[in-house]
């Protein structure tokens, strides 16, 4: 591209917190390294955190043996020589590197080995290959629990165990805008719905009986839409915040997905990204359309529920947790599915903000400072700060502070005017607070006076109203918190809403018949509509039926009843085969028409001939699934301070002298345990050790084939060792020398945003760390933005912003009105590029800069 004069310009640079994350890269991928450079620039992983490994055997499987040799063994030794294991949580696959890993039994996917090991296939019901089997030790501790990651135990690798996504696709580009997807959709409460929606596909469509949980949770806390939809596919649902659906197939060519968007298909081969998946939907598709994350098996799993992600996973996000946590939390046995994503992504989390109130930028610091910093939730005490740590250079230094829920804190809750108190023990956690209380609201003489049971889950607590006779809006519930005698009140209780909330869901039985039928055999249904009225279908075997034939003329006896069809009725659907008992059997739903716990109240009695078990075997209503049916109602147990100031003294005699970055990073708290992080950079100067920092060939923004070229020297000759450190540590160093040239090639890094920086370390032990030089590497682009450039005179002097190695052309005419000529051409080593015109200037001249390659 060619650059005019008086164009003019600056870069737009953004990035989040990725302190928590290592990133995978395989370096025998250029687009692999260019992915992961990518990411870590985009979600501010500090430099140390990329972790390269050495794979050349394609993209799809790879042996038990060689994921633990290439991968898991070295990236354990990794994190502890690198002192990051009480720092990762999360970690990224940066594409081209296998997403399934085989035994001679078993496939699991890499993300879920990862997680918590690798897990052998157990004995499959009969006539089923192995993959069909739920093994016991592939359950997922961490499942469902709304707990903080590092409070739970979900595998068998100790602190190798990680919330594990992989960020691949057919090409960089898409795999690159996946990443921008995720980190575009931070803090956004995006306002566009999820769709849950139940297809035809009745192999395929078995998570609906999950949807209106969390359907009626999301509307409990509020702020998040989720609704129940029967489409068979994405098409024209519009603009959407999630999708979770369960088809063969489906095409997503008019998809379109809010930034943060979950979603996926349960399909037996949704995650065979790059192998043959017999027309299944591919979940690569979805993150084309736009989709943050999203899941698919590696491997035939079966139609076990356990090992798809609940409709729940919307819920946790609504929370605050991030991408990784939602489908951690929200899948049981993950053992043969890949998470595709940004782990980090979190549209629904609320940072605190925090100031240092006495460190300023480039600070000089000696000895023991004081350093003094706040951190606040704006007045909000669903999320107070609860803990402070101290990162020095990216690295974990140490926790400053960490409040747990404050002893003699009192917490009262009224329910429908009874009040009940409970007093914080010592030694409390959130999670212990949420279920001590909820032993309290459960005792006998609470239950008699509120109607209410209380389910503790992490640090929430789920209320259900059983009071038949009292409506969900007049069912009240009113919370404090209050220091009781305790030194401290920093432990608060928050409910969701003021009243309960009346049920979305349907009531729904499950019925079933077993048998085989003969002539003259018969089945029948006797409903008792709430208003009293009793309505009898039935079907009588006179022609030969079998039993799906007779179970199908009930349903359509059912369905074609004008009475039943009335908001007050009910509607038969989801008749299936049941191909696993040895003995003829079907299957069938009856719902209640209208939604709530009243309408559930219709009750049905399913008889046949002696040849034929019906079960239910007696009268029963539809509420099967009672806790959806029950006004429900939240509350929330956190801990910590809404306005937290904090003094703290930094001995700085441990570290480098030098240059140095000082982050603290606050932890809302709850189990979502949101970030907020403040950063200074600073220069400690304790002892009489320094060096200086040059960058000889490059520039800030130099070609990647074109080697840098570095100069330290220190100033003293005592020196034992001078090291370069860049993305993924320490590239090179030279011992016994006072002074060092090093030469890097760049295509040992890859393209993206480099920081480069040495480490004198002195013979009497002393060490200097030199500031940071961020070069940009670049590949040779088919395009190039504009770029300005400045003009001087006399004598006339061109310079603009240039990229080592790259070649520009200097064109010069007397008016636009004329061709412009070639006058000279620069390939600059550093920037900026410069260029001074020797020929007299007749009148007026027009100049013009073009890059060359």
């Amino acid at each position: 591209m060619a650059a005019w004069i008086l164009l003019s310009g600056g870069p737009a640079w953004g990035g989040g917190s990725g302190l928590n994350v290592v990133v995978v890269v395989n370096q025998n991928s250029s687009n692999s390294v260019a992915l992961g450079n990518y990411y870590r620039e985009l979600r501010g992983v500090p430099p140390q955190n990329v972790f390269r490994i050495s794979w050349a055997g394609g993209n799809t499987d790879w042996s038990q043996s060689a994921f633990e040799t290439t991968l898991r063994a070295p990236l354990a030794s990794f994190l502890a020589g690198a002192r990051l294991t009480n720092q990762v949580d999360f970690l990224v696959l940066s594409m081209d590197i296998p997403y399934r890993v085989t035994n001679s039994t078993t496939i699991d996917s890499t993300t879920s080995a990862l997680f918590y090991g690798f897990k052998n296939n157990s004995t499959p019901p009969p006539g089923a290959p192995a993959s069909c089997s739920l093994p016991p030790a592939s359950s997922n501790a961490y499942a469902g629990t709304e707990g903080a990651f590092r409070s739970i135990a979900p595998g068998s690798l100790g602190y190798t165990n990680l919330l594990a996504t992989m960020i691949t696709s057919s090409n960089l580009p898409l795999a690159q805008q996946i990443v921008y997807q995720g980190a575009l959709s931070d803090g956004t409460f995006p306002t566009q719905t999820v769709f849950l929606a139940k297809s035809t596909d009745y192999d395929r469509n078995i998570r609906f009986p999950l949807f209106d949980d969390a359907v009626f949770d999301a509307r409990v806390r509020g702020g998040y839409a989720i609704q129940r939809t029967n489409a068979n596919s994405i098409f024209a649902l519009g603009h959407l915040l999630g999708f979770q659906s369960g088809s063969y197939s489906y095409g997503v060519v008019n998809a379109s997905f809010a930034p943060g968007a979950l979603a996926d298909n349960l399909t037996s081969y949704g995650g065979l990204l790059f192998q043959y998946s017999a027309g299944q939907l591919n979940i690569l598709s979805l993150l084309g359309a736009g989709a943050a994350g999203t899941y698919g098996t590696v491997d035939e799993p079966c139609a076990y529920l356990e090992k798809f992600p609940s409709p729940r996973i919307y819920f946790y996000q609504a929370r605050g947790f991030s991408l990784a946590e939602c489908y951690y939390l929200g899948i049981t046995n993950p053992y043969q599915g890949l998470v595709m994503g940004d782990p980090l992504a979190a549209p629904f989390a609320r940072p605190a903000t925090g100031a240092w109130l006495n460190l300023t930028e480039d600070a000089v610091l000696t000895g023991n400072v004081p350093i003094q910093v706040e951190f606040s939730s704006g007045g909000d005490a669903s999320r107070p700060i609860q803990q402070m740590d101290l990162f020095v250079d990216g690295l974990w230094n140490r926790t400053l502070t960490n409040l747990p829920p404050g002893r003699s804190n009192v917490l009262t809750v009224t329910l429908n005017g009874h009040t009940m108190n409970y007093l914080v023990p010592l030694n409390a956690s959130l999670a212990s607070v949420a279920g001590g209380l909820a032993a309290l609201l459960n005792t006998a003489a609470n239950t008699n006076a509120t109607k209410v049971l209380a389910f503790a889950i992490g640090d929430r607590l789920e209320l259900q109203s059983f009071d038949r006779a009292r409506p969900a809006g007049a069912t009240t519930l009113a919370v404090t918190s209050t220091q009781g005698s305790g030194s401290l009140l920093c432990t608060f209780l928050g409910a969701s809403r003021t009243v309960f909330l009346e049920s979305p869901a349907w009531g729904w039985r499950s019925f079933s018949l077993t048998g085989q039928p003969a002539n003259n055999h018969y089945a029948q249904l006797v409903i008792t509509k709430t208003n009293g009225t009793q309505i009898l279908v039935g079907v009588t075997n006179t022609s030969g039926l079998t039993l799906h034939q007779m179970a199908l003329a009930l349903v359509d006896q059912i369905n074609t009843n004008a009475a039943l069809q009335e908001p007050d009725g009910l509607v038969a659907e989801d008749l299936q085969t049941n191909l696993v008992s040895t003995s003829p059997q079907v299957e069938f739903t009856l719902r209640a028409r209208a939604a709530g716990w009243d309408a559930a109240r219709i009750q049905a009695d399913l008889n046949a001939s002696a040849a034929l078990s019906p079960s239910p075997s007696a009268v029963v209503t539809l509420a099967e699934n009672l806790r959806d049916l029950r006004p429900r109602n939240h509350l929330y147990v956190s801990a910590g301070l809404t306005q937290f100031p904090l003094g703290f003294n930094l001995d700085t005699s441990p570290l480098a002298d030098g240059y140095h970055e000082l982050a603290v990073v606050a932890y809302e708290g709850s189990h979502v345990r949101t970030q907020t992080r403040i950063s200074r950079r600073v220069r400690v100067q304790n002892r009489p050790l320094s060096a200086s920092f040059s960058l000889l060939s490059g520039a800030s923004n130099t070609f990647i084939h074109v080697p840098l070229q570095f100069s330290i020297v220190a100033n003293t000759n005592n020196i034992a060792n001078i090291e370069l450190f860049s993305t993924g540590g320490l590239l090179t160093n030279l011992t016994g020398q006072s002074s060092a040239l090093f030469t890097i090639a760049g295509s040992r890094l890859g393209p993206g945003l480099h920081p480069f920086y040495a480490i004198v370390t002195a013979a009497t032990g002393w060490r200097y760390q030199t500031e940071t030089r961020w070069i940009r590497l670049v590949s040779p682009p088919f395009g190039e933005a504009p770029f300005p450039i400045a003009l001087t005179l006399p004598p006339v002097t061109l310079s603009w912003p240039a990229t080592a190695g790259r070649t520009y052309e200097i064109l010069s005419a007397p008016d636009l009105g004329q061709a412009f000529q070639v006058r000279d051409s620069r390939t600059p080593t550093n920037s900026p590029a410069t260029w001074t015109e020797t020929a007299p200037l007749d009148d007026r001249r027009i100049y013009r800069v073009r890059t060359a390659n």
